[in-house]
């Protein structure tokens, strides 16, 4: 009988001993309890997710899923759906900003092609996990069938074994697709009943106007897709291919033992739907940044995440989470190389 690909497996919780350990080390350590606010408790889940005395984020692994959406056909973006396949392109180049923070981090930096509508000029370098050349316009019918919202969240498996083959100490997704705020919206109102005046934002730079009219598609989604809120049934009717492919990359990473940095607006709503299927999915979790993008703080809000990071960030691709990968590195140095009380000599506040 063929296993199940890892996001449907089991998931066990992070190391309790570890986590013990790392929090009476926490108390020990020469400075008053609580000082370094969340980069304590950053280190000690670190520790316990990773079941080390000494935690580390030094090898990064990224996988950045591109897919495009038909519900583009509704005017809902400032930009050309060719926009997708040039921007995989430019990934694979070095010319984005996720690809410059690879770079600048030390990271393994995967390119992983959902299917587009307008094919990347370039092949190498880019994996190819093509289903369809983009989604269906969900405004009018399911983005996805089942057997596609499947092959994406098993594409996203994949990029979590390639992240275990590599002994990946961290696992950061990203994603590019022109009309994906749209579809991130749409699951997010499904999933928490609300209109999509709510979640709808400017995603590439959409005026007032274009935003009130991207509601609006939105809600005539939501009415055609009815009252249902099983996370895989919202996925496949409202969803994308990058969207699902990250759902299953972050619960596969879970299941592995892999701890994930969730960067901003659509790599959450994915994390929305990776916890409302598997709940255990967030004890694996760090959130980088507060996205600029509105639907953002509804999302966290339901997640119940408290990001490192408000920079006014909204490009996505995972760059705000890169952005706040040296805050988990200090962090982790702070935990191992502070000296306690009793090394340094120096009196406790008892």
């Amino acid at each position: 009988m063929t296993q199940p690909a890892k996001w449907q497996r089991a998931i066990h919780a992070p190391n309790a001993e570890y986590l013990k350990a790392a929090s009476a080390r926490q108390t020990q350590l020469t400075k008053p309890a609580g000082s370094l606010g969340k980069l304590e408790q950053t280190a000690i889940d670190l520790a316990a997710q990773q079941a080390r005395e000494k935690p580390a984020v030094d090898k990064i692994h990224i996988a950045v899923f591109a897919a495009d959406h038909g519900v583009c056909a509704e005017g809902i973006s400032a930009f050309p759906q060719a926009v997708t396949g040039q921007m995989i392109a430019n990934f694979v180049q070095g010319g984005a900003a996720i690809s410059v923070m690879a770079k600048h981090l030390g990271a393994h930096l995967d390119v992983i092609n959902m299917g587009t509508a307008t094919p990347p000029p370039i092949d190498a370098g880019v994996i190819d996990e093509h289903i369809a050349a983009g989604t269906k316009n969900f405004m009018h019918e399911p983005a996805m069938t089942e057997a596609e919202c499947v092959a994406a969240l098993n594409a996203g498996d994949r990029a979590a074994e390639r992240a275990l083959q590599q002994q990946a100490d961290l696992f950061i997704g990203g994603e590019m697709g022109i009309g994906n705020t749209t579809s991130a919206s749409a699951i997010a109102c499904a999933l928490l009943n609300e209109r999509g005046i709510a979640l709808a934002g400017p995603g590439t730079g959409l005026t007032s106007e274009g935003v009130a009219h991207k509601a609006n598609v939105i809600d005539q989604a939501l009415a055609r897709h009815g009252n249902q809120h099983a996370p895989l049934t919202v996925l496949a009717s409202l969803g994308g291919f990058e969207i699902a492919a990250l759902t299953g990359a972050i619960i596969g990473c879970a299941a592995r033992g892999i701890p994930v940095l969730v960067d901003g607006f659509i790599v959450s709503v994915a994390t929305l739907v990776a916890t409302s299927l598997r709940p255990e999915v967030g004890d694996w979790l760090h959130f980088a940044h507060h996205s600029e993008e509105p639907g953002h703080t509804r999302v966290l809000q339901a997640l119940n995440a408290r990001p490192l990071l408000n920079l006014g960030m909204r490009l996505g691709e995972g760059s705000g989470a890169a952005v706040a990968v040296p805050l988990l590195r200090s962090a982790c140095a702070l935990h191992n190389n502070m000296a306690t009380f009793a090394d340094a000599g120096v009196s406790d506040a008892s």
